[in-house]
Formats: structure tokens, sequence, C-alpha cells
């Protein structure tokens, strides 16, 4: 690092000290986990609210029967970034994925932005899907056993309640078990996917059979532009991939294992998407989707009421297994910011048994659990949407950036057709940035101006390669 560079923001990390953390005992994860289990973590993140709750809403008011073109929109935007991630993963194979590889590609100041943006994105993500969680857990213990949760336990102060009660303690069980180590939640995690993907499965197999091809007519009601917006807001469906890569430090064999578990999950998660939108348009009219629950609605309203009650504990299991993945990544943002002493140091302990970062676990849980608790999570929640694609954005340019400034770098995994296919993955990305609502922008943008603030008066001052320099 050079005399101009040592104090700038832009200053960035070599790889080589990026990989000297796992050196370090004191200061690094436990490798546990191999494919199969990165692989469950990716479906376990990405299956989830989209496929229980957006899909009525998009197929309703955005593009009908057409919802299935919107997925594979969105699936093919997500891909380009999937694949710019799977070269990262596989050349810097560390904990904080977006934030470590813009730190070694981009520099200090946009990896700040970058950590800071996810920061939002999983907590904020965690906070809805826990709040989207005490819905489903309420609903089912209502219809199938006949219990009925007060609504003062059940709902935030600004919704007519006193405490989200079941968001909080569903949060703080996870937080628990995440601390105890990374081998636990995994199987636990592995058990939910599994029960999930058999409660999607039922579904095809029920809901093909009552299949009525009408009702695939008009296949586009809202027209061509529907099919774009609904692939704007399905894209949350997507969400969820991308923190595979935060678990590359505890990866087995990172180089190949995180590739394989990016793609193949995205893979696996995209088929899913496309039949349960074709038998769930095919079950019932699109006009009757536009609720929180469509796919036990549908078969509700077909007088399938027990098999309603089946899909409503699939949805509980899916939407445990994204609270896992979510507040995982998050603890290992923390955890990587904190050991390049952009955040506090604290957050960087790992535990001397668990071989976990506690503290970290325990802040974000803290925090995730007082904003589900107490907090109406509605149009906040639009942010993950934004944060993610800036994400893509930084990683697809960093994958350039790289290639040229140190092309003789080891990459087990390639992104094929460089520069086009990076290029197309930032515009495609930015495309659906610029669709969504101003406010959520100007959201995103006040958020990012607090970041810089912190930045310029602690993170620059403390960073690991401001010591280096002295």
């Amino acid at each position: 690092m050079d005399q101009n560079q040592r104090h700038s923001p832009w200053r960035i990390k070599p790889i080589n000290l990026i990989l000297k953390h796992e050196e370090e005992p004191d200061k690094s994860l436990k490798r546990t986990l191999g494919p199969l289990s990165i692989t469950a973590m990716g479906i376990g993140a990405i299956v989830g609210t989209g496929i229980f709750v957006l899909t009525g809403v998009a197929a309703a008011r955005y593009a009908g029967p057409g919802l299935i073109l919107s997925f594979v929109i969105a699936g093919i935007v997500s891909g380009l970034a999937a694949i710019c991630y799977a070269e990262f993963a596989s050349t810097v194979p560390v904990a904080g994925s977006a934030y470590t590889y813009s730190y070694a590609t981009l520099g200090e100041l946009i990896a700040w932005i970058i950590g800071w943006d996810l920061i939002l994105e999983y907590a904020v993500g965690a906070a809805a899907v826990s709040i989207g969680w005490s819905g489903y857990v309420t609903d089912f213990l209502q219809s199938a056993l006949g219990i009925t949760l007060p609504k003062a336990l059940t709902a935030s102060p600004f919704s007519g309640g006193i405490v989200n009660l079941p968001a909080v303690l569903i949060i703080i069980f996870l937080t628990i078990l995440l601390i105890r180590g990374t081998s636990e939640s995994s199987t636990f995690n592995n058990i939910m996917v599994g029960l999930k993907l058999v409660v999607i499965i039922f579904f095809l197999i029920v809901g093909f059979g009552h299949i009525n091809p009408a009702h695939w007519t008009p296949f586009l009601p809202f027209g061509a532009g529907g099919i774009f917006r609904g692939a704007s807001v399905i894209f949350f469906a997507y969400i969820g991939f991308d923190q595979v890569s935060t678990s590359a430090e505890e990866a087995r064999n990172p180089s190949r294992d995180i590739p394989i578990g990016i793609l193949i999950s995205l893979f696996v998660c995209t088929v899913l998407y496309i039949l349960v939108t074709l038998v769930l348009t095919g079950m019932v009219s699109y006009t009757q989707l536009d609720v929180s629950s469509p796919v036990s609605h549908a078969l509700i309203l077909l007088g399938l009421n027990a098999a309603g009650s089946i899909i409503s504990v699939g949805a509980i299991c899916g939407l445990t297994t994204v609270l896992i993945v979510l507040l995982y990544g998050q603890s290992r943002i923390f955890f990587a910011m904190s050991r390049d002493r952009l955040l506090p140091p604290i957050f960087s302990h790992v535990h001397h048994r668990f071989h976990t970062p506690y503290l970290s676990s325990i802040v974000v849980g803290i925090v995730v659990a007082l904003v589900a608790g107490l907090t109406p999570i509605d149009v906040v929640a639009e942010l993950t949407n934004i944060g993610t694609l800036a994400a893509f954005v930084m990683v697809s340019a960093g994958v350039l950036i790289l290639r040229k400034t140190q092309p003789d770098l080891r990459r087990v995994f390639r992104v094929p057709l460089v520069p086009w296919l990076p290029i197309l993955s930032i515009i495609s990305s930015l495309i659906l940035i610029v669709s969504l609502p101003l406010i959520t922008i100007i959201r995103f943008i006040i958020w990012l101006a607090l970041g810089l603030i912190i930045y310029f008066v602690y993170s620059r001052k403390h960073s690991s390669l401001e010591m280096l320099t002295e």
C-alpha cells in the first residue's frame, strides 16, 4: 500500500491479508459445513416468504398467470448475480459475503457501505419474517387446535397490542441455537428445509388434480408490462442465495462447496416457484389470490381444509429456515466488519467452546427481537429488496475489477463471458432498483447517509488497515 493510499477511504484490503484471518484461532470460525448443508441453507433462505405470501399478491395485482414469466425474469437477474458471487466465494473463502468481496476490490469505503447496507437488509428482513411467522402460528393454533392467543400478545403497540410475543420468542430461540454452534443450527435447518420441501411437493400433487386450464386465460391480463412489475415484486422471493456466501469460513471446502450451494439452491428454488405458480393459478382464478396466504387459501376455496392446515405447517417451517439464515448472515457480517475494526472489536469475539461469534449473535438477536415485538413492519421491508440489489451491483463490478487487477489469482470457479455477463448483471439489477417506489429509494439514501457519518467519525480511524500503517 503506497503513501497516498494508506489513509485513503478507497484503500483496498489485500486478499492475502483477508485469508490470513483463517490462521488466527481466536478470530476464526469452525469449519463444519458440507455441500448438502450449504445447499440446504440456500434453499432454506430462499423458499419462504416469497412462495407462501408474495405469489398470490403478485398474480392478483400485476401479472396474472403470466407470473410464471415474472419468476423466470427475476430468476435470471438473481442467477447472473449468483454466478458472480460464486467466483468470489471460491476466491475469497472467508466470512462477510459482499462486504468482504468489496473490501478486496472496490475499497474500504464501498465495503463499509455494502456492510452497512447488509446490516439493514438482514435485520429488517428477519424482523419482518418473524412477524409473518407469528401470524402463521397464531392462525394455525386457532384453526387447527382451537387456541386463540390474545391480541395483546400477538401484535405490536402500533397495531393494538402490547408486544408480538411469538415473534420475540422465535428470535430468542434461534439466537440461542446459533450461539450453540453452526453444526447444531445447520442440523435443525436441514430438518426444517426437508419438511418444507415435502409440504410444497404435497401441494403440487394435490393441486395438480384440481387444475382447470380455463383459469390460465387470459395469460397476461395486465399486458407485458405486468410481467416486469410482477418481477420487481416477487424478486423478494429470491433474496437469500447471497447469504450462502456468508458461510464460506465455516465450509469444509469453501472453494468448491459455496459455488455448488449457491447455484444448486437457486436452480431448485426457481423450478419450485414456477411449478407452484403454475398449479396455483390453475386451481383458482388469479383474482382470488390477493391474500397473505395464497397457497393454503386456494386449497380452502376448493374445500380442502385439512390440506390447507398442512400447508400452514409448511409455511411455519419455511419462515423458520429463512429466519435462521437471516440471523446467521447478520451476525457474520457484524463479525467480519468487527474483525476489520470498522465496528467495535467486541463483535468479533469467538466463543471458546462453541467457536461462534456469540456476542455478535446476542446483539443481533436483541435488536431484531425488539423490532419484531414492538414495531409493525410494512413498507420498511421494501428496503430489503433495494439493499440486496445494491449488493448485487457491487459484487458484479468487483468481479470485473479483480479480473483486471489480479488476473493470476487462483479461481476454482470462474464467471464465463467476462465482461459481458457481469455487465448484464449490473444493468439488470439497476433496472429493478429504479422500478422500486421513490420513497423506498429515499429511505435507503437516508440509511446510507447515516452509515457514512459513522464511517468517517469512527470506522475510518479504527480500521485495521489504519492500524497497519501506523
